[in-house]
């Protein structure tokens, strides 16, 4: 499966985004889903996960009430809602994918559980 991400860009402290993640190759409904982050000098750390039909979905701490991660099968898309926006949560932004199998639901939490990678989107909150 190949991810494309986009939706970053510079906002203000206490805005919001709305990153996009479009899959192609598989079938999307087959696979968990999930959103990571990376800030300068930092390691990649998970942002939140959601099962295949997005009946079950986890975040991170830093961000629980504030980001909402969400998918449409129909359209081979998961997103991340990004609200009340911080400094910190300045970082490129990685879509990833892990095949589980036909209506399986799990959430994965971190990296190495994840298979398959984007590029990354850069999202940068100014103070």
């Amino acid at each position: 499966v190949q991810l494309v991400e986009s939706g970053g860009g510079l906002v203000q402290a206490e805005g919001s985004l709305r990153l996009s993640c479009a899959a192609s190759g598989r079938t999307f409904s087959n696979y968990a889903m999930g959103w990571f982050r990376q800030a300068p000098g930092k390691g990649r750390e998970f942002v939140a996960a959601i099962s295949w039909n997005g009946g079950s979905t986890y975040y991170a701490e830093s961000v629980k009430g504030r980001f909402t991660i969400s998918r449409d099968n129909a359209k081979n898309t998961v997103y991340l809602q990004m609200d009340s926006l911080k400094h910190e949560d300045t970082a490129v932004y990685y879509c990833a994918a892990q095949l589980v199998g036909t209506f399986i639901t799990v959430v994965l939490t971190t990296t190495p559980n994840y298979s398959y990678w984007g590029q990354g989107t850069q999202v940068t909150v100014s103070s």
